[in-house]
């Protein structure tokens, strides 16, 4: 399984399913990561976290462990 944690500076990845249960896989949908959603990886922090995704024509910020439930292809 490949997450969102795993996509490299600079690719461009399609959502397949996310993880995680209540509070936080609504968090993650609320910001716009939802099945079938194309997210670019523009940059990641010097120590890792967060990660900057650009995601429906926006530029978010996302917590390495938020990154990890968001299963990608």
């Amino acid at each position: 399984m490949r997450t969102l944690r795993d996509v490299k500076i600079g690719e461009t990845a399609t959502v397949v399913k996310l993880h995680g249960e209540g509070a936080v896989k609504r968090r993650i949908m609320d910001m716009g990561i939802t099945k079938r959603t194309s997210v670019f990886v523009r940059k990641v922090a010097p120590l890792g976290d967060p990660i900057e995704v650009s995601v429906r024509g926006y530029e978010l910020s996302i917590r390495k462990a938020d990154a990890e439930m968001v299963e990608v292809e």
